[in-house]
């Protein structure tokens, strides 16, 4: 186990307090609250950050979804485990989360649109952008 290189969420209390209110206010929004949990999982897994992984399985598991989906997640293109929706709404975690690499082209935003409002979607890509904030904090201060 590593050290804590800084206590962020002390150090920078407002903003941190910032990114936790607008966690809770995706939680309150539309889309489901599994989605959400499969979309933190697969951007934790892409970024690597342990922390984030343990917590989002134990979250998964907590709300019922079974082992071999999440067993699964990262290759959810060629698992049967995952609807459309789903499928959908992980195209464009890895998009977004690679953004410098794929640029979130439109053909994996076209998708979102046959299974989410645009405010979900809205609401999907900050979930997914703030996610990859919080993995982004924890691998830096080693939480």
């Amino acid at each position: 186990m590593t050290l804590l290189r800084q206590p962020y969420n002390e150090l920078s209390p407002e903003v941190y307090k910032a990114m936790v209110q607008a966690s809770q206010a995706l939680e309150k929004s539309s889309l489901d609250r599994t989605l959400l949990e499969l979309v933190y999982l697969r951007v934790s897994q892409i970024n690597g950050c342990a922390f984030c992984l343990e917590m989002h399985s134990k979250a998964l598991r907590k709300a019922g979804v079974d082992q071999s989906k999440l067993d699964a997640l990262a290759g959810w293109r060629v698992s049967n485990h995952f609807t459309e929706a789903e499928a959908a709404a992980l195209a464009w975690a890895e998009d977004v989360t690679h953004i410098a690499e794929y640029h979130a082209e439109d053909s994996v935003y076209q998708p979102l649109l046959s299974h989410f409002s645009a405010e979900q979607i809205s609401d999907l890509t900050f979930a997914i952008s703030l996610m990859n904030a919080f993995n982004r904090l924890a691998i830096a201060m080693r939480m």
